[in-house]
């Protein structure tokens, strides 16, 4: 049964100028979200994801005050993770626009206006890393993370995989080593293609909003050059290199090291949600 079928009077309350029939659904790794036609209802798909909303809150609150050159959604109104009579929610306005098909770049000028306004982005984020309310506010990348990451892996997933699985897996735990700690940049976490909306006007797509910041951290922004490479190609990751100003530390190997954990991160949040789909695909290629 459909989520406009299971939530009909929740979605109906909580969307009053929107049939529940007509609108759109969309499953993230953590949320399932109801797209109306000026604001969107966040459903968390686990009761850890629900408890991480009072989070999330927080930190979308903390982005709208860095008077950033895109904009971010807002929270209009949340359920508590405690409420017996409903399940948890958050209601977020919607930022118009939708993803970019990665076919899109096919065409030069799109090409380049996209590098551009992904530098312009992620320039943004790194004068927000700077802001000393900020810096108050979001966390902050821990200490040992990838250390911690590795051994989470190994101790929860590992038994879970094939024997080229975890030799796969080994390989890009082993790339993490060394890694430094940066605290250079705010940092989105998972700057996936799905999460960056764009409107097209007179034929070139002009960068609108992003979406989704639960992972959203004061940390190294070769997370968020990692997530472009991998969302549309080495190509434009490459040409967003160019245009920005980076501080290079080793910046392709941090870069190169950090993809290669992405459906280990993915897979290792499912687990501890117990997100059983979620698991299974970020498992995919290790089994």
């Amino acid at each position: 049964m459909s989520i406009r079928a299971t939530h009909r009077a929740l979605l109906s309350r909580l969307l009053p100028d929107d049939d529940p029939d007509d609108l759109a659904v969309r499953e993230g790794q953590f949320h399932i979200v109801v797209i109306g036609s000026d604001r969107v209802v966040c459903l968390p798909r686990t009761e850890a994801a629900a408890a991480r909303l009072p989070q999330r809150v927080a930190a979308l609150h903390a982005l709208a005050d860095l008077d950033l050159d895109f904009r971010t959604p807002e929270p209009l109104q949340r359920s508590g993770v405690n409420d017996t009579d409903e399940e948890p929610f958050l209601v977020l306005t919607r930022i118009p626009g939708e993803p970019l098909e990665r076919d899109a770049l096919n065409n030069a000028q799109v090409f380049d206006a996209v590098a551009e306004q992904y530098a312009t982005l992620l320039s943004d984020l790194a004068r927000a890393g700077a802001d000393e309310k900020a810096r108050a506010v979001l966390p902050w990348e821990e200490e040992d993370r990838w250390c911690l990451f590795a051994e989470d892996v190994r101790a929860d997933l590992f038994q879970l995989m094939s024997d080229s699985g975890r030799l796969r897996a080994e390989r890009e735990l082993t790339a993490l080593d060394g890694l430094p700690r940066l605290t250079q940049a705010v940092v989105h976490g998972d700057l996936g293609a799905e999460n960056v909306l764009w409107e097209w006007t007179n034929g070139l797509p002009r960068l609108s909003g992003v979406l989704d910041w639960d992972d959203v951290a004061v940390g190294d922004p070769a997370e968020d050059l990692a997530a472009i490479g991998a969302g549309y190609g080495p190509e434009l990751l490459e040409r967003v290199l160019a245009l920005g100003d980076w501080p290079n530390e080793g910046l392709p190997a941090r870069i190169a090291a950090i993809r290669g954990t992405f459906a280990l991160q993915q897979a290792l949040y499912a687990h501890r949600d117990g997100d059983e789909e979620e698991l299974a695909d970020g498992l995919a290629d290790y089994q």
